[in-house]
């Protein structure tokens, strides 16, 4: 009786095509995930889908297109052939890359130009207006501010004690004429 569980699968014939392959899935009485993976195989088996009118194609998502193909799988011509699409497709992708670069680095370089004489005819007055003169305004002067002793009397103490420092300087290196409170005497002593 060990030949009544035995499956006669030699009138069985592989699956033609991935339709084929993937119907035979659904009509098994497997489990969801091993059907999920039945179905992986059926993918990884035929690259080539069936199309309506007959014929299969091939959908290359590389190059995000489809190819017709004489099977369920493309021969190695037609491998080829598409192979030589797929480079030509990216040379092809290469060179607008270019051109877009170029095109931008070009319309970069034209901008200031033309903004530059954009601004010009758009600030030209019109013939018959005369331009009215307007008085400039002086810059004002800044004083020079010493530190805020009451908020900071180390820099007040320091900018004291630099200035007393440059006195001293001047007075001792001095090559100009003396000072009208030095005494000359300490003078004539100080430049020998």
């Amino acid at each position: 009786m060990a030949s009544g569980y035995a499956h006669a699968q030699w009138w069985t014939a592989a699956p033609a095509d991935y339709e084929d392959c993937a119907e035979r899935v659904e009509k098994s009485s497997l489990a969801n995930e091993p059907k999920a993976i039945a179905l992986s195989n059926c993918e990884s088996q035929f690259a080539g889908r069936r199309k309506r009118g007959g014929g299969y194609s091939y959908y290359d998502f590389m190059q995000n297109r489809s190819f017709d193909i004489a099977g369920p799988n493309p021969t190695a011509a037609e491998q080829k052939a598409i192979d030589e699409q797929y480079a030509a497709y990216l040379d092809s992708h290469r060179r607008s890359i270019i051109l877009a670069a170029f095109a931008k680095k070009q319309s970069e370089a034209q901008q200031p130009a033309n903004l530059d004489t954009d601004f010009r005819e758009a600030s030209a007055p019109p013939a018959d207006v005369k331009p009215v003169v307007l008085p400039r305004a002086r810059p004002k002067q800044r004083v020079a501010k010493g530190p805020d002793c009451a908020t900071e009397p180390l820099a007040c103490g320091w900018a004291k004690l630099s200035s007393g420092l440059k006195d001293i300087k001047d007075a001792l290196f001095s090559t100009g004429p003396p000072r009208p409170n030095a005494p000359d005497s300490d003078l004539a002593h100080v430049s020998r």
